[in-house]
Protein backbone atom coordinates (compact mmCIF):
# COMPACT_ATOMS: atom_id res chain seq x y z
CA UNK A 1 0.00 0.00 0.00
CA UNK A 2 1.51 3.63 -1.08
CA UNK A 3 0.44 6.61 1.35
CA UNK A 4 0.13 9.40 -1.20
CA UNK A 5 -0.28 13.60 -0.65
CA UNK A 6 -2.18 15.05 -3.02
CA UNK A 7 -1.92 19.06 -2.65
CA UNK A 8 -5.08 21.21 -4.38
CA UNK A 9 -5.52 23.69 -2.83
CA UNK A 10 -8.54 24.80 -4.15
CA UNK A 11 -10.91 21.58 -5.78
CA UNK A 12 -11.52 23.72 -9.08
CA UNK A 13 -12.83 21.54 -12.36
CA UNK A 14 -9.91 19.71 -13.70
CA UNK A 15 -7.54 19.76 -10.48
CA UNK A 16 -10.66 17.68 -8.01
CA UNK A 17 -10.61 15.45 -11.61
CA UNK A 18 -6.84 14.70 -10.42
CA UNK A 19 -7.90 13.80 -7.10
CA UNK A 20 -10.78 11.93 -7.81
CA UNK A 21 -8.99 9.14 -10.16
CA UNK A 22 -6.02 9.48 -7.74
CA UNK A 23 -7.85 8.27 -4.64
CA UNK A 24 -9.53 5.67 -7.01
CA UNK A 25 -5.96 3.92 -8.03
CA UNK A 26 -5.85 0.43 -6.31
CA UNK A 27 -2.94 -0.18 -3.60
CA UNK A 28 -2.93 3.91 -2.46
CA UNK A 29 -3.76 5.26 0.08
CA UNK A 30 -4.42 9.08 -0.52
CA UNK A 31 -4.34 11.93 1.65
CA UNK A 32 -5.25 15.60 0.69
CA UNK A 33 -4.17 18.69 1.37
CA UNK A 34 -5.75 21.84 0.72
CA UNK A 35 -6.80 25.58 1.62
CA UNK A 36 -10.04 24.75 2.15
CA UNK A 37 -12.06 22.80 5.21
CA UNK A 38 -12.90 19.51 5.17
CA UNK A 39 -16.83 20.43 4.48
CA UNK A 40 -16.24 21.77 0.86
CA UNK A 41 -14.85 18.39 -0.39
CA UNK A 42 -17.62 16.62 -2.44
CA UNK A 43 -19.11 13.92 -0.12
CA UNK A 44 -18.82 11.30 -3.00
CA UNK A 45 -14.88 12.30 -3.21
CA UNK A 46 -14.24 12.85 0.77
CA UNK A 47 -15.09 9.30 1.51
CA UNK A 48 -12.75 7.76 -0.78
CA UNK A 49 -10.06 10.18 0.54
CA UNK A 50 -7.46 8.42 3.53
CA UNK A 51 -6.96 11.66 5.27
CA UNK A 52 -7.00 15.83 4.91
CA UNK A 53 -5.28 18.47 5.79
CA UNK A 54 -6.19 22.57 5.73
CA UNK A 55 -3.03 24.63 5.40
CA UNK A 56 -3.25 28.73 4.12
CA UNK A 57 -0.55 29.23 1.90
CA UNK A 58 0.13 25.87 -0.18
CA UNK A 59 3.28 27.88 -1.40
CA UNK A 60 5.04 27.94 1.76
CA UNK A 61 6.88 24.96 2.01
CA UNK A 62 6.79 25.01 5.88
CA UNK A 63 3.03 24.75 5.19
CA UNK A 64 3.26 21.66 3.13
CA UNK A 65 5.87 19.98 5.26
CA UNK A 66 3.54 20.45 8.08
CA UNK A 67 0.89 19.26 6.83
CA UNK A 68 2.72 16.11 5.25
CA UNK A 69 3.72 15.37 8.81
CA UNK A 70 -0.09 15.54 9.96
CA UNK A 71 -0.64 13.02 7.67
CA UNK A 72 1.58 10.63 8.28
CA UNK A 73 0.36 10.95 12.07
CA UNK A 74 -2.96 9.44 10.76
CA UNK A 75 -1.61 7.29 7.56
CA UNK A 76 1.60 6.27 8.51
CA UNK A 77 4.98 7.82 6.30
CA UNK A 78 3.79 9.18 3.00
CA UNK A 79 5.43 8.00 0.10
CA UNK A 80 4.84 10.08 -3.03
CA UNK A 81 3.79 14.21 -2.45
CA UNK A 82 2.03 15.12 -5.59
CA UNK A 83 0.42 18.33 -7.28
CA UNK A 84 -1.12 18.99 -10.79
CA UNK A 85 -0.58 22.81 -10.64
CA UNK A 86 2.26 24.07 -11.95
CA UNK A 87 2.71 27.00 -9.34
CA UNK A 88 3.47 23.88 -6.81
CA UNK A 89 6.26 22.32 -8.84
CA UNK A 90 8.72 23.78 -6.65
CA UNK A 91 7.88 23.90 -2.97
CA UNK A 92 6.38 20.28 -3.69
CA UNK A 93 10.19 19.43 -4.68
CA UNK A 94 11.67 21.42 -1.63
CA UNK A 95 9.19 19.20 0.82
CA UNK A 96 10.41 16.34 -0.56
CA UNK A 97 14.17 16.83 -0.67
CA UNK A 98 13.32 17.89 3.16
CA UNK A 99 11.71 14.92 3.94
CA UNK A 100 13.18 12.68 1.89
CA UNK A 101 9.83 11.42 -0.28
CA UNK A 102 10.74 10.26 -3.73
CA UNK A 103 10.23 12.66 -6.46
CA UNK A 104 11.28 15.44 -8.88
CA UNK A 105 13.65 17.26 -7.24
CA UNK A 106 14.42 21.32 -6.77
CA UNK A 107 16.97 21.94 -9.30
CA UNK A 108 14.58 19.91 -12.03
CA UNK A 109 11.90 21.57 -10.25
CA UNK A 110 13.16 25.59 -10.73
CA UNK A 111 14.90 24.08 -14.28
CA UNK A 112 11.06 23.94 -15.04
CA UNK A 113 9.66 26.36 -13.67
CA UNK A 114 11.82 29.65 -13.71
CA UNK A 115 11.97 30.70 -17.50
CA UNK A 116 14.99 32.79 -17.20
CA UNK A 117 17.21 29.49 -15.78
CA UNK A 118 15.18 27.32 -18.22
CA UNK A 119 16.50 29.55 -20.85
CA UNK A 120 19.74 29.63 -20.22
CA UNK A 121 19.62 25.83 -19.13
CA UNK A 122 18.55 24.66 -22.44
CA UNK A 123 21.20 26.95 -24.56
CA UNK A 124 23.68 25.69 -22.89
CA UNK A 125 22.96 22.36 -23.54
CA UNK A 126 22.39 23.51 -27.37
CA UNK A 127 18.76 23.38 -27.36
CA UNK A 128 17.84 25.86 -30.10
CA UNK A 129 15.21 28.54 -28.59
CA UNK A 130 14.84 32.17 -27.93
CA UNK A 131 17.34 34.76 -26.93
CA UNK A 132 16.21 36.03 -23.77
CA UNK A 133 17.13 38.58 -20.78
CA UNK A 134 16.22 38.87 -17.45
CA UNK A 135 15.33 42.56 -17.05
CA UNK A 136 15.56 44.73 -13.44
CA UNK A 137 15.33 48.11 -14.83
CA UNK A 138 14.55 49.73 -18.06
CA UNK A 139 18.18 50.61 -19.18
CA UNK A 140 18.73 46.82 -19.22
CA UNK A 141 15.17 46.39 -21.15
CA UNK A 142 16.23 49.12 -23.65
CA UNK A 143 19.52 47.41 -24.27
CA UNK A 144 17.90 43.96 -24.84
CA UNK A 145 15.45 45.88 -27.26
CA UNK A 146 18.38 47.08 -29.28
CA UNK A 147 20.20 44.28 -29.27
CA UNK A 148 17.55 41.74 -30.63
CA UNK A 149 15.00 44.51 -32.41
CA UNK A 150 11.43 43.94 -32.35
CA UNK A 151 8.87 42.58 -31.75
CA UNK A 152 9.81 41.31 -28.01
CA UNK A 153 7.75 38.76 -25.63
CA UNK A 154 7.58 39.76 -22.15
CA UNK A 155 6.42 38.03 -19.45
CA UNK A 156 6.83 37.22 -15.78
CA UNK A 157 10.11 34.72 -14.91
CA UNK A 158 7.34 32.30 -13.15
CA UNK A 159 3.93 32.55 -15.58
CA UNK A 160 2.17 29.73 -16.12
CA UNK A 161 -0.68 29.04 -19.06
CA UNK A 162 0.13 32.81 -20.88
CA UNK A 163 -0.79 34.46 -17.98
CA UNK A 164 0.29 38.42 -18.18
CA UNK A 165 2.42 37.54 -21.40
CA UNK A 166 2.38 40.42 -24.13
CA UNK A 167 3.94 41.42 -27.39
CA UNK A 168 6.08 44.78 -27.69
CA UNK A 169 5.93 46.00 -31.53
CA UNK A 170 8.06 49.15 -31.22
CA UNK A 171 9.44 51.82 -28.84
CA UNK A 172 6.17 53.27 -27.58
CA UNK A 173 4.47 49.73 -26.39
CA UNK A 174 8.04 48.85 -24.79
CA UNK A 175 7.66 52.33 -22.82
CA UNK A 176 3.88 51.99 -22.30
CA UNK A 177 5.01 48.08 -21.02
CA UNK A 178 7.92 49.58 -18.67
CA UNK A 179 5.11 51.93 -17.29
CA UNK A 180 3.10 49.32 -16.29
CA UNK A 181 5.70 46.70 -15.19
CA UNK A 182 7.26 47.74 -11.43
CA UNK A 183 10.83 46.37 -12.49
CA UNK A 184 13.16 46.41 -9.51
CA UNK A 185 16.13 43.88 -7.94
CA UNK A 186 13.36 41.55 -6.49
CA UNK A 187 11.15 41.78 -9.29
CA UNK A 188 12.75 41.07 -12.96
CA UNK A 189 10.74 40.32 -16.07
CA UNK A 190 11.27 38.27 -19.07
CA UNK A 191 11.92 39.65 -22.64
CA UNK A 192 12.01 36.87 -25.66
CA UNK A 193 12.91 37.15 -29.04
CA UNK A 194 9.51 36.98 -30.51
CA UNK A 195 9.65 33.24 -32.67
CA UNK A 196 7.58 33.45 -36.06
CA UNK A 197 6.35 30.37 -37.48
CA UNK A 198 3.72 27.72 -36.56
CA UNK A 199 3.26 26.74 -32.64
CA UNK A 200 2.63 23.52 -31.47
CA UNK A 201 2.90 21.55 -27.98
CA UNK A 202 4.98 18.45 -27.63
CA UNK A 203 3.40 16.89 -24.43
CA UNK A 204 5.13 13.64 -23.18
CA UNK A 205 6.12 11.02 -20.36
CA UNK A 206 9.76 10.33 -19.47
CA UNK A 207 10.82 7.49 -17.35
CA UNK A 208 14.05 6.69 -15.93
CA UNK A 209 14.97 9.71 -18.36
CA UNK A 210 13.73 7.81 -21.54
CA UNK A 211 11.02 9.67 -23.16
CA UNK A 212 8.27 6.65 -23.25
CA UNK A 213 5.28 8.48 -25.05
CA UNK A 214 4.32 11.63 -26.43
CA UNK A 215 1.76 13.38 -28.57
CA UNK A 216 1.43 16.87 -30.26
CA UNK A 217 -0.72 19.37 -30.41
CA UNK A 218 -1.09 21.96 -33.35
CA UNK A 219 -2.29 25.78 -32.16
CA UNK A 220 -3.83 27.55 -34.81
CA UNK A 221 -3.64 30.57 -34.67
CA UNK A 222 -0.40 30.66 -31.80
CA UNK A 223 -1.45 31.38 -28.49
CA UNK A 224 -0.39 34.91 -28.38
CA UNK A 225 -2.28 35.97 -31.11
CA UNK A 226 -5.49 34.77 -29.49
CA UNK A 227 -4.43 37.07 -26.67
CA UNK A 228 -3.80 40.18 -28.64
CA UNK A 229 -7.60 39.54 -30.19
CA UNK A 230 -10.03 38.42 -27.66
CA UNK A 231 -12.20 38.37 -30.71
CA UNK A 232 -10.58 35.59 -32.31
CA UNK A 233 -11.96 32.15 -32.01
CA UNK A 234 -9.22 29.57 -31.85
CA UNK A 235 -8.65 25.90 -32.36
CA UNK A 236 -6.19 23.36 -30.45
CA UNK A 237 -5.73 19.85 -33.19
CA UNK A 238 -3.97 16.75 -32.28
CA UNK A 239 -3.30 15.55 -35.55
CA UNK A 240 -3.62 11.73 -36.17
CA UNK A 241 -0.58 11.01 -37.24
CA UNK A 242 2.53 13.09 -35.67
CA UNK A 243 5.33 10.94 -37.60
CA UNK A 244 7.28 12.61 -40.89
CA UNK A 245 9.21 15.50 -41.68
CA UNK A 246 6.74 17.72 -40.34
CA UNK A 247 7.43 16.99 -36.52
CA UNK A 248 11.00 15.06 -37.35
CA UNK A 249 12.78 17.99 -35.44
CA UNK A 250 10.78 18.12 -32.26
CA UNK A 251 10.98 14.11 -31.79
CA UNK A 252 14.72 14.77 -31.84
CA UNK A 253 14.72 18.02 -29.30
CA UNK A 254 12.08 17.07 -26.99
CA UNK A 255 13.12 14.92 -25.23
CA UNK A 256 16.80 16.53 -25.66
CA UNK A 257 15.62 19.33 -23.88
CA UNK A 258 13.77 17.54 -21.36
CA UNK A 259 17.17 15.54 -20.27
CA UNK A 260 19.20 18.93 -20.52
CA UNK A 261 16.27 20.06 -17.79
CA UNK A 262 17.27 17.18 -15.67
CA UNK A 263 13.51 15.24 -15.66
CA UNK A 264 13.57 11.77 -15.37
CA UNK A 265 9.81 10.36 -14.43
CA UNK A 266 7.73 13.12 -14.81
CA UNK A 267 4.81 13.90 -17.37
CA UNK A 268 5.99 17.26 -19.10
CA UNK A 269 3.68 20.07 -21.42
CA UNK A 270 6.39 21.68 -23.57
CA UNK A 271 5.65 24.46 -26.25
CA UNK A 272 7.65 25.06 -29.04
CA UNK A 273 7.95 26.73 -32.57
CA UNK A 274 8.38 25.26 -35.94
CA UNK A 275 9.76 28.37 -37.70
CA UNK A 276 9.40 29.00 -41.39
CA UNK A 277 13.19 27.41 -42.74
CA UNK A 278 11.94 24.46 -41.17
CA UNK A 279 13.64 24.43 -37.61
CA UNK A 280 12.74 24.10 -34.22
CA UNK A 281 12.89 26.39 -31.41
CA UNK A 282 11.59 25.49 -27.86
CA UNK A 283 9.47 27.86 -26.28
CA UNK A 284 8.74 26.48 -22.55
CA UNK A 285 8.59 23.40 -20.51
CA UNK A 286 6.28 22.74 -17.47
CA UNK A 287 6.53 19.73 -15.31
CA UNK A 288 2.43 18.94 -14.70
CA UNK A 289 -0.64 17.73 -17.20
CA UNK A 290 -1.14 19.86 -19.81
CA UNK A 291 -4.41 22.85 -19.37
CA UNK A 292 -6.64 24.36 -22.12
CA UNK A 293 -8.50 20.84 -22.59
CA UNK A 294 -5.37 19.10 -23.62
CA UNK A 295 -5.54 16.54 -21.35
CA UNK A 296 -9.21 15.66 -21.94
CA UNK A 297 -7.87 15.69 -25.90
CA UNK A 298 -5.28 13.34 -25.44
CA UNK A 299 -7.57 11.11 -23.76
CA UNK A 300 -9.75 10.87 -26.66
CA UNK A 301 -6.84 10.43 -28.91
CA UNK A 302 -5.55 7.44 -27.77
CA UNK A 303 -8.43 6.26 -26.28
CA UNK A 304 -7.65 5.99 -22.75
CA UNK A 305 -8.16 8.17 -19.44
CA UNK A 306 -4.98 10.74 -19.36
CA UNK A 307 -6.23 11.98 -15.81
CA UNK A 308 -5.64 8.77 -13.88
CA UNK A 309 -2.58 7.83 -16.42
CA UNK A 310 -0.82 10.47 -14.78
CA UNK A 311 -1.99 9.82 -11.10
CA UNK A 312 -0.44 6.22 -11.40
CA UNK A 313 3.12 7.48 -13.24
CA UNK A 314 3.27 10.56 -10.18
CA UNK A 315 2.33 8.11 -7.35
CA UNK A 316 2.86 4.70 -8.66
CA UNK A 317 5.77 5.34 -10.95
CA UNK A 318 4.06 3.58 -13.97
CA UNK A 319 2.90 4.56 -17.25
CA UNK A 320 1.22 2.14 -20.15
CA UNK A 321 1.63 3.86 -23.72
CA UNK A 322 -1.41 3.73 -25.81
CA UNK A 323 -1.77 3.98 -29.47
CA UNK A 324 -2.87 6.88 -31.14
CA UNK A 325 -5.90 5.87 -33.13
CA UNK A 326 -7.89 9.06 -34.04
CA UNK A 327 -7.52 12.93 -34.92
CA UNK A 328 -9.13 15.11 -31.82
CA UNK A 329 -9.68 19.22 -32.11
CA UNK A 330 -11.57 21.65 -29.94
CA UNK A 331 -12.90 25.34 -30.86
CA UNK A 332 -12.89 27.64 -28.26
CA UNK A 333 -15.71 30.05 -28.64
CA UNK A 334 -15.22 33.35 -27.83
CA UNK A 335 -17.85 36.15 -27.74
CA UNK A 336 -17.04 39.87 -29.63
CA UNK A 337 -18.54 42.93 -26.72
CA UNK A 338 -17.96 43.32 -23.09
CA UNK A 339 -20.16 41.98 -20.49
CA UNK A 340 -22.82 38.81 -20.63
CA UNK A 341 -23.87 36.72 -23.04
CA UNK A 342 -26.76 37.90 -25.17
CA UNK A 343 -27.31 35.75 -27.34
CA UNK A 344 -25.50 32.70 -29.51
CA UNK A 345 -25.84 32.24 -33.13
CA UNK A 346 -25.38 29.34 -35.40
CA UNK A 347 -24.88 26.68 -33.30
CA UNK A 348 -28.36 24.31 -34.45
CA UNK A 349 -26.85 24.94 -37.94
CA UNK A 350 -23.51 23.42 -36.73
CA UNK A 351 -24.58 21.04 -35.02
CA UNK A 352 -26.56 19.35 -38.17
CA UNK A 353 -23.39 19.07 -39.87
CA UNK A 354 -20.95 18.13 -37.60
CA UNK A 355 -22.96 17.14 -34.50
CA UNK A 356 -22.06 13.36 -34.59
CA UNK A 357 -18.41 14.00 -34.33
CA UNK A 358 -19.07 15.48 -31.00
CA UNK A 359 -17.59 14.31 -28.03
CA UNK A 360 -17.41 16.97 -25.32
CA UNK A 361 -18.59 20.35 -25.27
CA UNK A 362 -19.63 23.29 -23.11
CA UNK A 363 -21.53 25.78 -25.22
CA UNK A 364 -22.30 29.61 -23.93
CA UNK A 365 -25.41 29.88 -22.48
CA UNK A 366 -27.18 33.45 -22.20
CA UNK A 367 -26.98 35.23 -19.35
CA UNK A 368 -23.36 34.06 -18.52
CA UNK A 369 -20.90 36.50 -17.81
CA UNK A 370 -17.34 36.95 -19.95
CA UNK A 371 -14.76 35.21 -19.68
CA UNK A 372 -11.50 36.62 -17.96
CA UNK A 373 -9.26 34.54 -20.10
CA UNK A 374 -8.15 33.09 -23.56
CA UNK A 375 -10.17 30.14 -23.32
CA UNK A 376 -13.38 32.05 -24.08
CA UNK A 377 -17.32 31.31 -23.12
CA UNK A 378 -17.41 27.80 -24.26
CA UNK A 379 -16.04 25.04 -26.37
CA UNK A 380 -16.66 22.42 -28.48
CA UNK A 381 -14.48 18.97 -28.79
CA UNK A 382 -14.63 16.89 -31.94
CA UNK A 383 -12.68 13.43 -32.90
CA UNK A 384 -12.42 11.39 -35.82
CA UNK A 385 -10.11 8.76 -37.38
CA UNK A 386 -9.32 11.28 -40.02
CA UNK A 387 -7.23 14.63 -39.74
CA UNK A 388 -9.24 16.21 -42.26
CA UNK A 389 -12.16 15.47 -40.97
CA UNK A 390 -11.24 16.92 -37.73
CA UNK A 391 -9.66 20.09 -39.06
CA UNK A 392 -12.84 20.67 -41.71
CA UNK A 393 -15.46 20.52 -38.27
CA UNK A 394 -13.15 22.82 -36.61
CA UNK A 395 -13.57 25.21 -39.68
CA UNK A 396 -17.04 25.10 -39.45
CA UNK A 397 -17.60 25.74 -35.49
CA UNK A 398 -15.22 28.66 -35.75
CA UNK A 399 -16.86 30.19 -38.74
CA UNK A 400 -20.38 29.44 -38.19
CA UNK A 401 -20.86 29.80 -34.04
CA UNK A 402 -20.97 33.82 -33.14
CA UNK A 403 -20.74 34.48 -29.89
CA UNK A 404 -22.95 38.35 -29.01
CA UNK A 405 -21.69 39.65 -25.49
CA UNK A 406 -23.84 42.82 -24.75
CA UNK A 407 -23.16 44.99 -20.80
CA UNK A 408 -26.33 44.62 -19.03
Amino acid sequence: MVVAAFVAPYLLEATARFVSVAADLPGVRLGLVTCEPVERIPPDLRERLAGHWRIDDPLDPRQLAWAVDGLAGQLGRVERLVGALEQLQVPLAQVREHLGIEGMDVRTAHNVRDKSQMKETLQAAGIPCARHALVRNPGQATAFADQVGFPLVAKPPAGAGAQSTFRLDDENTLRGWLAAVPLGEDDPALLEEFLTGDEHTFDSVTIGGATVWSSIADYRPPPLEVLRNPWIQWTVLLPRDVTGPRYEGIHRWGPAALKALGVTDALTHMEWFARPDGSVAVSEVAARPPGAQLTSMHGYTHDFDLYRAWAELAILGRFEVPERRFATGTAYLRGMGHGRVRAVHGIEAVQQQIGHLVVEARLPQPGQPAAADYLGEGYAMVRDPDTAVVEDALRRIVDGVRIELAEA
